[in-house]
């Protein structure tokens, strides 16, 4: 694991070293503003990478419709991260020093949000995540301190967890679970930590915990492994590709036990790969479900579907409202200076968005509601609402 950190920085530091060579190629000119919009738009994670790119464009349209940002249009300059730690960095780097974006917003995946946000605070680029929940986006691991340049407009995984765990004790009436975790995800690994502690204080008992990685395909062993010890529910805190795979195959293994994820489960491929069939009897945690009647859900759910012809998921919503939240802290700083910028951004309060009114803590996290999601017939539905 030592080695890995060491080649990671230094892939970083070469990168910032590149960079910097290349600084001055870009910039906001007397009529535009750029703002970078980062996101897995391939990889494992592009379907919420996309979406969440759809969002951030259609409120920066939305913007520029009535006038802009401090009297310029605002250019969204898109950015591919591949779904990767270190392409995060790398493509955070061009934003900031050759693309020269004022602030940038996205990400979904939290290894690569953290990576990110490395680059972030050392080049003083205000960096807003759209749904990385993993507490380490926001704090520094090494000091424990809040980081400068970085904010969320998402719940984090300490409430997502606890949520889960709630859910299966109190509502589904459950105490023994088995948890598969992707060793290779900090989402992953830091979601299923907060479970288990929920979970076990509440009285439930963990059989086992087995792990897997990204990418892989077979899961038979371990889900053997899981049917033997007959546990009463499982929890998968992963993301679809990998969920998928799972839970299709725990169902050809006879496990019929309710199986519950996080919000990296909300994408269309999960039916896709999962089939189903295999999904009923799932549920997942999320930000939002497109059975929000209010009035402000609503009109954006109509607004989504004319701009891209189909219906919003929680990475949508969330990357127009953070976008929205960027625009707002830029237009109260009245400035485009970094440090102006991230004291806007800190001093949110009660800024209406889709998924609620949000304000940032000391922490720069939002505090939000939860959702449950059941996955019925493949379609999901929802299940209730959950404050913190």
């Amino acid at each position: 694991m030592r080695k890995i950190g060491f080649r990671f920085a230094a892939t970083v530091f070469a990168t910032l070293l590149a960079a910097a060579v290349l600084a001055g190629c870009g910039g906001t000119s007397a009529n535009e503003v750029k703002i970078g919009v980062l996101n897995e738009m391939t990889g494992g994670n592009a379907t919420m990478g996309t979406s969440s790119a759809n969002g951030a464009k259609m409120a920066i349209k939305e913007a520029n419709a009535k006038g802009g940002l401090l009297g310029k249009q605002i250019q969204a300059v898109i950015a591919d991260n591949k779904s990767e730690p270190s392409e995060a960095a790398n493509a955070m780097t061009k934003l900031a020093t050759q693309d020269k974006v004022v602030a940038v917003t996205g990400m979904f995946a939290s290894s690569n949000a953290i990576a990110a946000s490395s680059v972030a605070e050392s080049v003083k680029v205000p960096f807003l995540a759209v749904g990385a929940t993993n507490p380490k986006v926001t704090i520094d691991e090494k000091s424990g301190k809040v980081k400068e340049y970085t904010f969320r407009v998402c719940f984090i995984d300490p409430f997502q967890g606890t949520v889960g765990a709630n859910f299966v004790l109190n509502t589904l009436k459950l105490n023994k679970a088995v948890i598969l975790v992707d060793n290779s995800s900090d989402y992953s690994k830091g979601l299923s930590a907060f479970f288990k502690e929920s979970f076990t204080k509440g009285g439930g008992s963990i059989l086992t915990e087995e792990a897997y990685l990204q990418k892989d395909q077979d899961f038979k062993t371990i889900l053997t492994k899981v049917k033997a010890l007959n546990p009463e529910v499982l929890y998968v805190p992963g993301y679809y590709e990998e969920v998928g795979k799972i839970v299709k195959q725990a169902r050809e293994l006879g496990i019929t036990a309710p199986i519950i994820g996080g919000d990296g489960w909300d994408s269309p491929k999960l039916v896709e790969i999962g089939t189903a069939a295999a999904l009923n009897n799932t549920y997942f945690t999320n930000h939002y479900s497109v059975d929000d009647t209010s009035a402000a859900s609503q009109s954006f759910v109509q607004a989504y579907k004319k701009e891209y012809g189909l219906a919003p998921d929680a990475m949508a919503v969330l990357g127009y409202d953070a976008a929205n939240v960027l625009i707002d802290a830029i237009k109260r700083a009245s400035s485009l200076e970094p440090g102006k910028i991230r004291e806007a951004l800190a001093a949110t309060k009660d800024y209406p968005t889709v998924t609620g009114s949000t304000t940032l803590n000391a922490s720069h996290d939002a505090v939000k509601n939860a959702v449950i999601i059941e996955m019925k017939e493949g379609k999901q539905v929802y299940k209730a609402t959950v404050k913190p």
